[in-house]
């Protein structure tokens, strides 16, 4: 093996080792996170100034903007952390790495993230067996946390190292006396070195000794500052190409935010790097124009003062960049299929009956979230592919994570709202919303039975006659109503207006009879041998699972119920 190629698999490990470091943090993050990473997480980036503290400091202390905004993309992907709050902390991130800079113009000291990473998985490594689920998913988020920046780091040694022959830029001083046109080029060249090197840190030294060897001028060099500041955000964008669709838009809005940024700076570049020599020539009485000497200190100033302006410019701006991110990058599906949280994320409303609208809402988006799962089950039931069926199911079991930990949050959020005084009617409205969710959350378990037995089903290579497919899908038509219904009823109910019971127990009472028929059916055929035993124990299991969803599924109507006085309905007393 000839070293050039050794050289490019030493390039593909360390990306492999960075991005599957990404991911095991990430899933590990899912099943640890839940209520109280996300709480704190939602509260240090409550509002988007909170998070550009947060990405400040996070930034100061670790001292690689790189690190933080790998984090934030792995917090997203885990659904901690909404696409508006990363924005908040990327920003944040980005004013936090020009503290590098001052520390290695004043002090020359950086701290590397890889001190730490090989001693975490060793902390991390024997959680892995302990007999408690948490602790093993820490360690598994501990050696993923690990692995990505040792990965990072290995990424770092495997690419040209250019920054340690700063001599075969020499020739780029041919190239800085074409006015406006250099300046554009040195961005490209700080961008393009950044990108290679992995570390804006080393080509803001690669920077400086270009300056001291009297290559380029004060003003090439903040250009090459301002490429570094865009090619510095390819390492949360290659973190982000193994997350899902919020973990890509929140490496996107970085790349957009930084970009954004340097044309505005672009437009006023000339005034606005004189203005920094002067105030350097009002302090030292120096100017970086004419002694190289004090170039590393207007630089420090000029990257400080550029990344300040630009978030306090920018920040104002979020909720479009979130429009334009999630346009250039739409989902796939109908919707992110990721846990998250819609309306009750931001904390408690000023009230307690404000809160309680906001966890309607959420209960809404729950339900929605269920029937759409749902239909994932009639498109598995109905699949011949083998590989289609396989993504389908990964999705139903996907989808089934994410009602767990959607029930834990909204009754997090509702036991908070208990701690309120509460009216006669808000305290009737909490008691049936915490029912509510726990029957979705039960439907949602429904669901995942329903697929698990169809994945049986095919193992086994089991076959059903049209007749029990025709059945089956009756009976699934039966729940689409029912799924309807009750959707319907939860958004009546929003405007407090008591719901019509009636078309609650109509269908309760269709899905009822025609469980008995197929019952009394299904015993008939196995008696006259219509179909295997095999395939009528699925055929079983599945029409008595669907029969049992629909209980759940008007349970919740009936707590809805609960909410209002209910009207009474004497002509609809079947099933009750």
């Amino acid at each position: 093996m000839n070293y050039g190629l050794l050289d490019l698999l030493n390039l593909i490990g360390s990306l492999g080792l960075f991005l599957y470091g990404m991911k095991m943090m990430s899933e590990s993050l899912q099943k640890v996170a839940g209520d109280k990473m996300r709480a704190i997480l939602s509260s240090m980036t409550s509002n988007r100034f909170m998070g550009i503290l947060t990405g400040f400091l996070v930034t100061a202390v670790i001292q690689s903007s790189s690190a933080t905004t790998v984090m934030v993309v792995s917090f997203v992907n885990a659904g901690l952390l909404s696409l508006v709050q990363s924005i908040g902390v990327i920003m944040g991130a980005n004013i936090g790495t020009t503290i590098t800079a001052w520390l290695i113009s004043l002090l020359g000291f950086k701290f590397s993230i890889i001190l730490i990473a090989v001693p975490l998985i060793g902390v991390g490594f024997p959680l892995l067996f302990s007999r408690k689920q948490n602790l093993k998913f820490w360690g598994g988020f501990l050696i993923g946390f690990s692995l990505l920046f040792i990965g990072l780091e290995f990424l770092k040694n495997s690419v040209p190292r250019v920054d340690q022959n700063p001599e075969m830029f020499a020739f780029l001083s041919n190239y800085t006396d074409m006015g406006f046109l250099s300046i554009l080029l040195f961005l490209g060249i700080g961008t393009l070195l950044t990108i290679i090197i992995q570390s804006s840190s080393a080509t803001m030294a690669l920077t400086l000794v270009m300056c001291n060897q009297g290559w380029i001028s004060f003003e090439i060099a903040a250009a090459m500052v301002l490429g570094e500041n865009i090619g510095t955000t390819i390492t949360a964008n290659i973190a982000a190409i193994i997350g899902n669709v919020s973990a890509k838009r929140a490496a996107r809005a970085h790349f957009f935010f930084n970009v954004i940024g340097v044309i505005w700076m672009l437009l006023i570049f000339y005034p606005f790097t004189r203005t920094i020599a002067n105030v350097l020539v009002d302090i030292t009485g120096k100017s970086p124009y004419t002694d190289t000497v004090e170039i590393p200190f207007a630089l420090s100033i000029f990257h400080s003062s550029f990344n300040l302006i630009n978030t306090f410019l920018l920040v104002w701006f979020t909720p479009l960049l979130v429009k334009l991110v999630t346009w250039l990058t739409p989902s796939k599906k109908e919707e992110d299929e990721e846990f998250r949280l819609v309306h009750i994320n931001a904390g408690l409303m000023t009230t307690a009956e404000l809160s309680l609208v906001q966890a309607h809402k959420e209960v809404i988006t729950f339900a929605k979230r269920t029937h759409r799962m749902f239909g994932f089950v009639r498109q598995l039931f109905n699949e011949t592919n083998d590989k289609e069926f396989d993504n389908i199911y990964q999705r139903i079991e996907k989808y089934e994570g994410i009602s767990d930990r959607v029930e834990v949050e909204i009754a997090t959020y509702l036991n908070k709202v208990s701690t309120y005084e509460l009216s006669d009617e808000s305290s009737r409205k909490l008691q049936a919303l915490f029912r509510i969710i726990s029957e979705i959350e039960s439907v949602a378990d429904s669901n995942f039975s329903l697929a698990r037995t169809l994945k049986r089903k095919r193992e086994q290579k089991v076959w059903f006659n049209q007749e029990m497919r025709d059945n089956l899908n009756k009976m699934f038509d039966m729940l689409d109503e029912a799924y309807n219904i009750m959707k319907e009823n939860l958004e009546i109910s929003q405007r407090s207006v008591s719901i019509n019971l009636g078309p609650v127990y109509e269908v309760e009472s269709k899905i009822n009879e025609f469980r008995i028929f197929l019952k009394e059916d299904h015993i008939r055929s196995i008696e006259a041998n219509k179909y295997k035993y095999q395939a009528g124990v699925i055929y079983s299991d599945l029409f008595n699972e669907a029969e049992k969803m629909g209980d759940y599924i008007i349970n919740v109507s009936e707590a809805i119920a609960e909410i209002e006085k209910p009207v009474k309905h004497k002509s609809y007393p079947i099933g009750k």
